[in-house]
């Protein structure tokens, strides 16, 4: 990912926070000449390793589990991203751009395929995906012939990573002026994302270099 260092956040914690926030991901893999992705939600062991550990699980009928084990893989989150009007700077000279966030994850993937981890993985998800509803789903609750029948749907796998990178794309190569006039562009804007974009940019430092304004 094309990171320059106004826009590069490296606080792990932060990182680690983003990806379990922002956990619908995709994963992409290399075969060859040719590039596969699926996009799956995946659950992150902060304690495993130096960067941690994604976990998750994918169709059986899914061909890329095949082709990824013992590979190195890149797994992205993003977050929210909206259109930053140049009008919103109030100057003649501005282009347009888009800011966002994103943690690229780069590990290796394994497989981590025994019936028991499955079932470990799928009752992980269920307690991590239910902590919050009014009535939570439990596992529990299901026949056990139908438990079955979904492990033996999908696999397991486990990816150790070695590198995050994350970028934080938040006007902060622009001024404190043009930066709370991008911020009250978004507000005005109405949209969940421009909010949050909003939010996010007013915790964000400026170096006030609006020389790399249209680079993504």
């Amino acid at each position: 990912m094309y990171v320059p260092q106004a826009f590069a956040e490296t606080d792990i914690a932060v990182l680690h926070d983003f990806m379990v926030q922002n956990n619908f991901a995709t994963l992409v893999t290399v075969a060859k000449t040719s590039a596969v992705a699926s996009h799956l939600p995946l659950l992150l062991d902060r304690t495993t390793g130096l960067q941690g550990r994604l976990i998750g699980h994918m169709a059986r009928a899914n061909p890329q589990w095949k082709q990824a084990d013992g590979r190195d893989v890149l797994t992205i989150f993003t977050g929210p991203h909206a259109y930053i009007s140049p009008s919103w700077y109030d100057v003649k000279n501005a282009v347009p751009t888009w800011n966002y966030t994103a943690v690229h994850a780069y590990g290796t993937f394994r497989l981590d395929d025994e019936r028991d981890r499955r079932l470990d993985i799928v009752r992980d998800y269920v307690d991590f995906y239910e902590s919050e509803m009014e009535s939570p789903w439990s596992l529990a609750g299901a026949d056990a012939d139908f438990v079955d029948r979904l492990l033996d749907a999908i696999v397991g796998f486990k990816i150790d990573i070695h590198r995050l990178e994350g970028k934080w794309k938040l006007s902060q190569n622009h001024g404190p002026e043009r930066r709370e006039g991008v911020i009250h562009g978004l507000k005005d804007s109405g949209g969940e994302q421009q909010r949050q974009i909003a939010e996010l940019m007013s915790l964000e430092p400026t170096n006030g270099d609006p020389s790399a304004g249209i680079a993504f």
